[in-house]
């Protein structure tokens, strides 16, 4: 192999920087940083992640990303801060055949579930006893939506000649994930943490699709190894969540 081969050969020097749970060193709880470290690992990359303690950022931390709260990147040397355009730059710089295309096929995935975390911000946050029952089911509709997109077969599950019926897929998109479920699945994971500690509410048992979704991405390293734990996402909205008032 010629030196030039071998060049080619090499993984980029990526480096992510995520926020830090409460003991400064641990993944936090942050949906964004989750979804980057998801992508990075699906796309088989070498890179490394640093933990950011938002309490003492390192001064050689503030140099480089000035102003900017994590989750950023540095990809050969570069620094890349917008959680957007951090996806779009990785989903063009890290291309097949070496490292897998991850974007959804049908466009639909992409706003599939979108406005749950929305739904579940103004639940969370409402302190009046008697609008909690409608945010409730605000937040259900929007959870139902979700459960229609991944209940009801995707195009080319219909071609492939499955049950016309009823989807089985494992993901939003199909049986892979994509940049679709990066986006999601850290945000409706912190929705089933949050709502059931401080507001005693469970997904409804009625939404098979979700259900099956959340626990297809619980058997997955890729979503597991870079959650924060149940008890940082609870910490980290301890002060957020409102108390309902009388």
């Amino acid at each position: 192999m010629t030196d030039t081969a071998a060049e080619d050969d090499k993984d980029p020097d990526i480096e992510l920087f995520v926020k830090a749970g409460s003991d400064g060193e641990s993944i936090g709880n942050c949906p964004f940083s989750q979804r980057l470290f998801m992508i990075l690992w699906l796309k088989g990359v070498v890179f490394n992640v640093t933990t950011v303690d938002l309490k003492r950022k390192p001064a050689d931390l503030h140099n480089l990303a000035p102003g900017t709260h994590p989750p950023f990147l540095t990809f050969q040397g570069e620094v890349f801060t917008d959680v957007n355009k951090i996806e779009e730059a990785l989903e063009v710089m890290l291309v097949p055949p070496k490292y897998p295309k991850l974007t959804a096929k049908h466009r639909e995935s992409n706003t599939a579930g979108n406005d749950i975390f929305a739904k579940f911000s103004a639940y969370i946050k409402n302190t009046g006893a008697d609008k909690n029952r409608a945010l409730e089911q605000s937040l259900n509709r929007a959870l139902a939506k979700l459960d229609d997109y991944l209940m009801n077969p995707l195009p080319d599950e219909v071609e492939m000649g499955r049950r016309i019926g009823q989807s089985s897929r494992k993901y939003l998109d199909g049986d892979e994930l994509t940049l679709a479920d990066c986006n999601l699945l850290p945000k409706l994971h912190v929705v089933k943490v949050v709502a059931k500690k401080y507001r005693k509410y469970e997904i409804p048992s009625e939404f098979k699709g979700v259900w099956r979704y959340l626990s297809n991405a619980y058997s997955r390293d890729e979503f597991t190894n870079t959650c924060a734990a149940d008890v940082e996402i609870e910490l980290a909205y301890r002060d957020v969540v409102k108390r309902l008032g009388k």
